[in-house]
């Protein structure tokens, strides 16, 4: 196996205390990436802290710290330290999340999403240099800001979340790389190859493409539908989500779905979902077989795909027995 082999952590039913043995047999196995993530449960930089003490040579990225949940001398900040404990092994990645996360759920109004984005990232650009910042990011006036510990030899590499082809376009142009999910292999050329044109045209030769791609540890095609429906029914009905699948050429398969969501029957969404829906965009069946489609991905643009393992399991003792029956069966070959 050539090339990049990522996963996210921390395992599912696996306190994040007990994440030290398993960083280490990542590396043993041939696992090249730690990742983590931020929704409802822990932070994105808490873990990569403990990461950073835990492994050697694994490349830790968070995907993604969203950029209206924090003011941006903070994210600076933040970024800087993980970069001082992982010298040249952390990339930052940040996104505009969602209406939820960012409304409902800190509110905070989700406005001008790509000027939000490209302010955010000028900023932390200057800051890391070590100069003093005078600069306006959404409603942070900032004026005189210096980071007393700017990364000494380089800044972490900066990926940017993006979807479509406006923030596609963006990352390439001003990222070091880019963050997508919740596509097919088939979709990947398309996604990929919009930000490394942007980013060949800004003279960039070594951009990334990283993906975080969803396996549900079951042969069983049953069960894997039924996870997979409830899924895409809570993401694919969001207005970003939903936007990109149109964009995808998924709009009339899943405007049932979403038409049923807004008219408040949660249940009629499940149930129109489409089979192949699921197919395209989750893996699963016999560890040979998510390989493969894992690789299929990596075939068509993907440069670091990063594995996220869904049990089927409720209870977490269960869910950490499947996760890491997982996590050892889906090593690199």
């Amino acid at each position: 196996m050539a090339g990049r082999w990522g996963l996210t952590y921390p395992l599912q039913g696996v306190p994040l205390s007990e994440h030290g043995a398993i960083l280490r047999e990542a590396e043993e196995l041939g696992y090249t990436d730690a990742w983590s993530a931020e929704v409802e449960s822990n932070d994105a930089f808490t873990p990569l802290a403990a990461f950073a003490a835990w492994t050697q040579n694994t490349r830790l990225g968070c995907a993604i710290a969203g950029v209206y949940n924090r003011s941006p001398t903070l994210l600076a900040q933040t970024a800087a330290a993980i970069e001082e404990l992982a010298p040249g092994r952390f990339c930052l990645g940040i996104g505009t999340s969602s209406p939820a996360i960012v409304e409902r759920w800190n509110g905070v109004p989700l406005e001008q999403p790509m000027t939000r984005m490209r302010d955010t990232i000028a900023f932390l650009r200057e800051a890391w240099s070590g100069e003093k910042v005078v600069r306006k990011v959404g409603p942070y006036d900032v004026k005189g800001f210096r980071l007393g510990r700017a990364p000494k030899d380089a800044p972490p590499k900066l990926y940017i979340a993006a979807l479509r082809e406006q923030m596609l376009r963006m990352a390439g142009e001003l990222g070091d790389g880019a963050i997508t999910n919740y596509i097919s292999p088939e979709d990947a050329p398309r996604v990929a190859g919009i930000a490394r044109e942007a980013a060949a045209a800004a003279g960039k030769d070594d951009f990334d493409v990283a993906c975080r791609i969803f396996v549900i540890w079951t042969e069983d095609r049953q069960q894997a539908q039924m996870i997979g429906r409830f899924i895409v029914s809570g993401y694919l009905t969001t207005p970003y989500y939903y936007a990109f699948h149109e964009w995808l050429g998924r709009g009339e398969v899943l405007a049932p779905m979403k038409n049923a969501w807004d008219a408040g029957d949660r249940q009629a969404a499940v149930g129109l979902v489409p089979e192949k829906v699921v197919d395209d965009i989750f893996v699963f069946g016999s560890p040979d077989e998510c390989k493969d489609k894992i690789e299929a991905y990596r075939d068509n643009g993907i440069s670091t795909p990063v594995i996220n393992i869904i049990p089927t399991a409720r209870e977490p003792e269960a869910q950490a027995q499947q996760s890491l029956a997982a996590f050892r069966a889906l090593r690199p070959r």
